[in-house]
């Protein structure tokens, strides 16, 4: 996987700050603002982080695909029939 090979490529061991992130969820959810932030930011990383989750992570790639369909959805429902 490419990230196994850019990961071989970088010589900081950063498996303590994955542990980090698996063991403290509000570092996890930090780090992913801090990473959304940057790609707002730069439009161009959007492309590439959504290429990365594809090629890399294909679990998280298809629950942000079917977040997507459901957020589609809740969007055509008419105002008098949204449950409100």
């Amino acid at each position: 996987m490419k990230t196994e090979e850019m990961q071989k490529k970088n010589s900081i061991d950063l498996e303590p700050f994955y542990q980090a992130l698996e063991d403290d969820p509000k570092l996890l959810d930090e780090a992913l603002e801090i990473l959304l932030e940057m790609v707002n930011f730069e439009p161009k990383s959007i492309k590439k982080l959504a290429l990365v989750i594809k090629e890399d992570s294909r679990n998280l790639y298809n629950e942000i695909v079917e977040l997507s369909k459901s957020g589609q959805n809740k969007g055509n429902t008419p105002s008098c029939c949204g449950g409100h």
